[in-house]
């Protein structure tokens, strides 16, 4: 049976080569691998579709979707801050704030609570354990929650909610 595809749809996937459009039979086949090309050229880590009876979950396992879940026996992605160069003799120095940074473990858009009208996450103050959740990134239409990992606290938030965070920009200022 013909399968009838939306043109919105149509315009975002690429176009099969005619010559695996007679082939009928691997058509599911044709379609995961389409799905796949969509997902290594746009960038995607993760798609769930469900259609005609028919359910499909594809993931990419590559180093960026990894990073914030890393093994106990790795570093977090955090780097001690680094005091800036003595100021003028004459002239006094604002306190370089001491500690480390948490960086965001992918690119995305920051939040820093589950929904507008909740409470935030984590606030300066806070001391959380290992595995809280400190802030949602948002990738692709997916929502990442990112761990703590360990015990700290938490001096200073760096990001605004709803701002976008790049791959290794500090989002915490952790002790």
């Amino acid at each position: 049976m013909p399968e009838k595809r939306s043109a919105k749809n149509s315009s975002s996937k690429p176009q099969m080569p005619p010559d695996r459009k007679k082939a009928g039979a691997p058509g599911r086949l044709d379609q995961l691998q389409r799905l796949i090309d969509l997902m290594v050229d746009k960038d995607v880590v993760e798609v769930e579709i469900e259609e005609a009876g028919a359910r499909w979950r594809v993931r990419r396992r590559e180093p960026q979707a990894m990073a914030f879940a890393a093994p106990a026996g790795m570093a977090l992605p955090a780097a001690p801050v680094t005091a800036a160069a003595p100021a003028a003799a004459g002239t006094p120095a604002a306190p370089e704030p001491q500690g480390e940074v948490f960086k965001s473990p992918m690119l995305g858009t920051f939040y820093r609570a589950p929904s507008p009208e909740a409470e935030a996450f984590v606030k300066a103050g806070d001391r959380v354990t290992a595995d809280r959740t400190l802030c949602i990134i948002e990738a692709m239409k997916v929502m990442n929650e990112i761990k703590a990992e360990r015990e700290f606290e938490i001096l200073e938030v760096l990001v605004k909610n709803g701002e976008p965070v790049e791959f290794g920009q500090p989002l915490f200022l952790i002790r």
